[in-house]
């Protein structure tokens, strides 16, 4: 496998010759066996020869599996299941694999996919000399596309974001925010070289070797891709949004509070345009009949969601006659609340 230095080239080869992957089985002995490594390249690892490796196969109640690697449920559609699991990721099943091995067996996600590939790294060095990059990948479905695609679970000894944030395009515009993923489009390359169902679990990658880091440096690993809780806008699905509003709970997936003129747009959209809406020293006020409880209790929901508190407090009646209408103090609707909206934290 070779790569032309006067062009830009990238060749993904995901060679034949592994067969079954066994408890205990060496993986950069496996590699090393199909693969002719050198300095540069990226070794891209499934996540299921891995699993295997470390015996993470279980047998038994598939259900009980899921549980136990959730650490909270982001949304379910009938028989599926998103769920966040141990290693942070937002997965189907929580990332639990029932292909390709005997029925009624199923495989959990590596334990620590970044330790193994520093791991399987650390020996390709010690046994050949060469510094590679090492990828654990898997497969992941996408929020806003069909079908699924391979990301990067793993990572040693590579960049896995390229930041260009406060360098100019060719037009001379500045970039913010733009830090391609670059471990997960290596692993989508991998993944379209090795195939589902070809028994490939190992590919090398070669045309990047800019991304790969020094000897010794490991760097981030893949956990450096997995957004915080709190730091992602979608950490449920919207029918869980919903009800974890209502019900007051996991306020701390929605995210860090919300600016006010935030909240002010979203109060002004649950109570119409015709409504008061007003942002003053911070803080976020409206009023209401103190007949409206449902509209009370779609505010609470609201504050919670976007990180806040409400207060209310009634509002005195002007004298009578001070005011023209039909009841004192000129309501015809009768008593008025103040809603204060507070930051969550005074």
């Amino acid at each position: 496998m070779t790569v032309d230095p006067g062009r830009h080239e990238l060749v993904v080869v995901a060679p034949d010759g592994i067969g079954e992957v066994l408890e205990g089985d060496d993986l950069a002995a496996l590699a090393l066996s199909v693969c002719d490594l050198v300095d540069g390249d990226v070794l891209t690892i499934t996540s299921k020869v891995v699993s295997k490796a470390e015996g993470r196969r279980r047998t038994g109640d598939r259900l009980a599996g899921i549980a136990g690697e959730t650490v909270r449920v982001v949304a379910r559609r009938g028989p599926t299941t998103i769920v966040r699991n141990h290693l942070g990721l937002t997965m189907a099943a929580a990332g639990i694999d029932a292909s390709n091995v005997t029925a009624g067996d199923y495989l959990l996600l590596p334990a620590d996919p970044d330790r193994t590939a520093r791991a399987v790294r650390a020996a390709i060095a010690e046994r050949t000399g060469a510094n590679v990059g090492v990828l654990i990948t898997d497969t992941a479905g996408r929020a806003w596309r069909n079908g699924q695609g391979d990301i990067a679970i793993g990572a040693a000894g590579l960049l896995v974001l390229e930041d260009f944030a406060g360098r100019d395009d060719a037009y001379g515009n500045a970039l913010a925010v733009t830090a391609p993923a670059v471990a997960d489009e290596l692993a989508g390359a991998a993944e379209l070289a090795s195939g589902k169902l070809a028994a490939r679990p190992f590919a090398v990658i070669r045309g990047r070797a800019d991304l790969v880091l020094p000897s010794g440096e490991d760097g981030s690993g893949a956990s450096a891709l997995v957004r915080a809780d709190g730091a992602d806008m979608f950490g449920y699905g919207t029918r869980e949004a919903v009800v974890h509003a209502l019900s007051g709970t996991g306020g701390e997936v929605f995210g860090s509070p919300a600016l006010a003129e935030d909240l002010a747009i979203a109060v002004t959209s649950v109570l119409g345009q015709e409504a008061e809406v007003s942002v003053l020293e911070g803080r976020v006020r409206t009023s209401l009949s103190a007949s409206a409880a449902d509209v009370q209790i779609r505010l609470e929901a609201l504050a919670f969601a976007f990180g806040w508190r409400l207060s209310s407090t009634p509002v005195p009646d002007d004298p009578p006659g001070s005011r023209p209408g039909g009841r004192p103090g000129g309501r015809p609707d009768g008593r008025m609340v103040e809603v204060t909206f507070l930051p969550s934290s005074p």
